[in-house]
């Protein structure tokens, strides 16, 4: 079966959504829909030095609400002002190659930026899945919702849809199932809800690995 995952990008997500990855044949990218300011993609949590979550944030040009994810932009000065946050967290400051690629920004737009850092974390953690977009497929504007995630799905030939948790209230079984698709909602995720950035930076990666492929 051909199982495909359809998610928004996230700034290095906790590891329970690389489940996903490791639960698909192909991950598309949800850009087409609206930038949701106050959610995951352009930030995340990471233990500051008393080991309290502090917010790492991508800085993002001003736009307006309904700007749609792939339409996100990085500002001239995006460089320094991800910089000036990086010493509030110590495990980070302790690579310097990391941060380096962290603040390369030059030529890629948000996505491009989130899509690397998922594509770095998958090969990390040896996880073979596809990453596509959602805002490449052409489906139009005007579908919506579960409508528009079947309309992903079938253009990719899926025979299997795989989503988070959170997709048990967001879908109808039998939707996907007169239209020829299994959907598969994972179990709420058992383990530690800080960013793959800093888990990795801390805990072997076979740990991880395991932690992931374990719970699907």
């Amino acid at each position: 079966m051909a199982t495909v995952a359809i998610m928004q990008p996230y700034f290095f997500p906790y590891a329970g959504y690389f489940r996903l990855f490791a639960a698909a044949d192909q991950f598309v990218i949800y850009d087409c829909v609206q930038f949701p300011r106050r959610g995951w993609v352009h930030r995340n949590r990471l233990p500051d030095a008393n080991g309290a979550p502090a917010w790492l944030t991508l800085p993002l040009e001003k736009a307006s609400r309904n700007l749609t994810i792939s339409e996100l932009r990085f500002p001239s000065d995006a460089v320094p002002r991800f910089t000036v946050q990086i010493p509030r967290f110590p495990d980070l400051c302790a690579v310097q190659p990391i941060v380096r690629k962290l603040t390369v920004f030059a030529g890629l737009s948000p996505v491009d930026y989130l899509q690397r850092g998922l594509t770095d974390v998958c090969t990390k953690l040896g996880l073979s899945c596809e990453i596509s977009r959602s805002s490449s497929l052409g489906i139009p504007p005007d579908i919506n919702g579960q409508d528009r995630i079947l309309a992903i799905a079938e253009s990719l030939g899926a025979d299997r849809y795989v989503n988070a948790p959170g997709g048990e209230a967001l879908y109808e079984r039998k939707s996907f199932t007169d239209r020829g698709i299994d959907l598969q909602i994972l179990k709420p995720y058992c383990g530690s809800a800080w960013s793959m950035l800093h888990r990795l930076l801390t805990e072997p990666i076979l740990n991880l690995k395991h932690e992931i492929e374990s719970q699907i």
